[in-house]
C-alpha cells in the first residue's frame, strides 16, 4: 500500500505535525482526491483544543479539516459523476462520529470524498476559491432547507404565487452567512441581515436587500423595520449572542423557525489555555445553561429552534441534490460566488497549524486557505 504526508493531530490538544499515513483506495461511493488547497474553519481548532469533551469519539492520530479542493486520482466502482483527472471540491467528514479521520480528513495530500458531497470545479474558479465553499455552504444549506430547520424550498423548486418571504440572517459576513444569503436569494427569498459597517457592502453585493450593524443597540428594531411587514419564513443565528436577538426579531415579525449554528459563548479563550481542566467547567456550564434558557425562551414564543450540524446532509436526500445539481447549476449561472474571499496564508502541510492559529485569532469576511 502506498503512503502520503498528512498534518496529524497526534494526541488531543497537540499541535499538528507532519506525518505519514496509508493512501486508501476509494470505496464504491467515493473519489480519491489529490488535495491541492484546504480552507480552515473554527471547528478545526475547536476539535484540536477540546475534542476530549466535544468530540469524544475522535481517536488520535487523526487528520482534521473539512474543506477540500483538488483533482480526482481514482474513483469507486459506483461513481458516475466524476472521472480521473477532473478538478473537484467537496466536504470531508472524517471527524464526524462513525467516520475515519485518516481516510476522510482534509489536511493531507490525498483524501477520500463521498461522491454525493462533491462537485466539479468550473474553469472559472481557482482551487483557492473552490476551497472556501464546502462546510460554510453545507451548513447554510442545512439551516435553510432541511425540514428540521427552516424547511424552505431549494433553488430550482417552483415558487408559489404569493409574496416573497424574508429570511433573517444574523451574521451575514460569516462564512455560513455569506453562503446562506446567496442560497436564499437563489431560492427566491429576500434577505435581511447583520454585518459591520466595514462588510455591509460585501453582503449587499451577495444579495442582501437590507443590512444592519450588529453592534447597534437598536439592531433588532432595525431588522424588524427592514422586514417591513413581509412574511418572515425563518431566521439563522450565527455568532455569540445571535440566538436571543433572532428570537426577538421572530417574536416581533411572526416568524416561527430558528436555525442555530453557534454556541452562546465562543470557545477561543478556552482553547488557548494551557490546561483544559478545570477552566472548562464554568465555560461549558454557561454554554449549557445559556442554550437551555434560549431554547425555552423560543418555545414560549412559539418558535421552533434547533442546532444545525453542517455535515448532516451526508445522510439525507438534500446532500446529493445540493452537491450534484444545485451547486453546479448556480455556479454556472453566476448565482453562487466564492465567499468569503480566500486569504492564502501559506504553502504546504507545515503551514496548516499556523493557519488554524490565524483563524482563531480572528478574521473578518475572509476564509483562511493553505495550498498543499
Amino acid at each position: 500500500m502506498s503512503s502520503h504526508a498528512a498534518a496529524l493531530l497526534s494526541a488531543p490538544r497537540a499541535a499538528l505535525t507532519r506525518g505519514t499515513v496509508d493512501t486508501p483506495a476509494p470505496a464504491a461511493d467515493e473519489v480519491l482526491v489529490r488535495v491541492r488547497t484546504v480552507a480552515v474553519n473554527p471547528v478545526d481548532w475547536v476539535i484540536q483544543g477540546t475534542s476530549r469533551i466535544t468530540y469524544r469519539w475522535l481517536h488520535t492520530p487523526a487528520v482534521l479539516g473539512s474543506d477540500v479542493a483538488g483533482e480526482v486520482v481514482a474513483i469507486g466502482s459506483g461513481v458516475t459523476r466524476f472521472r480521473v483527472g477532473q478538478r473537484v471540491f467537496g466536504l470531508a467528514t472524517g471527524t464526524d462520529r462513525g467516520r475515519d479521520p485518516l481516510r476522510e480528513g482534509a489536511f493531507q495530500e490525498y483524501t477520500t470524498l463521498l461522491e454525493r458531497l462533491t462537485a466539479p470545479t468550473p474553469d472559472s474558479l481557482s482551487d483557492e476559491e473552490a476551497a472556501v465553499f464546502p462546510l460554510g455552504l453545507s451548513t447554510a444549506a442545512c439551516a435553510l432547507f432541511q425540514p428540521q430547520h427552516l424547511g424552505l424550498r431549494m433553488p430550482g423548486d417552483p415558487a408559489p404565487d404569493t409574496a416573497r418571504g424574508v429570511v433573517v440572517i444574523w451574521g451575514g459576513s460569516t462564512s455560513v452567512g455569506m453562503n446562506a444569503i446567496q442560497l436564499a436569494r437563489a431560492a427566491g427569498y429576500d434577505v435581511v441581515t447583520t454585518a459591520s459597517a466595514r462588510n455591509a457592502a460585501t453582503v449587499r453585493d451577495l444579495g442582501a436587500d437590507a443590512v444592519v450593524d450588529h453592534r447597534s443597540p437598536s439592531a433588532v428594531a432595525e431588522l424588524v423595520a427592514a422586514v417591513g411587514g413581509r412574511p418572515v419564513v425563518g431566521a439563522v443565528a450565527l455568532g455569540a449572542g445571535s440566538t436571543d436577538a433572532c428570537i426577538d426579531v421572530l417574536a416581533r415579525t411572526g416568524g416561527d423557525r430558528l436555525a442555530m449554528a453557534s454556541t452562546p459563548i465562543a470557545l477561543d479563550s478556552l482553547v488557548g489555555r494551557r490546561r483544559l481542566f478545570p477552566a472548562m467547567l464554568p465555560v461549558f456550564t454557561r454554554i449549557g445553561l445559556g442554550t437551555l434558557r434560549s431554547t425555552l425562551r423560543a418555545r414560549r414564543r412559539g418558535i421552533r429552534a434547533n442546532f444545525v450540524w453542517g455535515s448532516s446532509l451526508r445522510d439525507d436526500e438534500m446532500g446529493p441534490r445540493l452537491w450534484g445539481e444545485v451547486v453546479p447549476r448556480l455556479l454556472a449561472e453566476g448565482a453562487l460566488r466564492p465567499a468569503p474571499a480566500p486569504l492564502v496564508v501559506g504553502d504546504g502541510l507545515d503551514a496548516v497549524q499556523g493557519a488554524l492559529d490565524r483563524q482563531r485569532a480572528g478574521v473578518s469576511a475572509q476564509k483562511i486557505v493553505v495550498r498543499l
